[in-house]
């Protein structure tokens, strides 16, 4: 049958009874990657608010789905405003409208996003100075050496 803690909702269960031991819930959309979809889908609103969801979820890569829920989970944080228009003419429904609090969250995970980007940057170029030395020194000679010049041409 497996543990108590298979089961998602007795994993939360469990999360939350051992909240004294250390443990804590972490909400779905506070992991970097849930971070970064909340960040694309505040810009992408702060630029067009009368997308639907399904063109937001085609810019953005995702599914519809992940877009309905985030666009839930910014509205219960009170980041935007939704809006429905019974009558609307040009078949949009809704507008998302980010509020003053939805505008201070989108400068606040563009700076995040920022810094995490730069870091993954730097972290890239050791990677790449690393490797360029390693080239050197082994002077891979089994490689054609036109191949190693257009690489390490490359490296800056």
């Amino acid at each position: 049958m497996g543990t108590a803690r298979s089961n998602p909702v007795n994993h939360v269960q469990y999360l939350l009874t051992e909240h004294n031991k250390g443990f804590y819930k972490v909400h779905p959309m506070n992991n970097p990657h849930e971070q970064e979809i909340r960040y694309r889908l505040l810009k992408i609103l702060s630029q067009e608010s009368t997308l639907t969801q399904r063109d937001m979820a085609k810019q953005m890569g995702i599914s519809l789905g992940k877009v309905n829920y985030c666009l839930s989970e910014l509205a219960k944080r009170g980041l935007i405003d939704v809006i429905r228009f019974k009558s609307a003419k040009n078949k949009i429904p809704y507008t998302y409208v980010l509020t003053p609090r939805g505008m201070k969250e989108k400068a606040r995970l563009t700076i995040n996003f920022l810094r995490r980007k730069v870091a993954e940057y730097e972290a890239i170029k050791r990677q790449i100075q690393e490797l360029a030395q390693e080239v050197k020194a082994d002077n891979y000679n089994h490689i054609s050496k036109t191949e190693t010049k257009d690489v390490m041409r490359r490296v800056p």
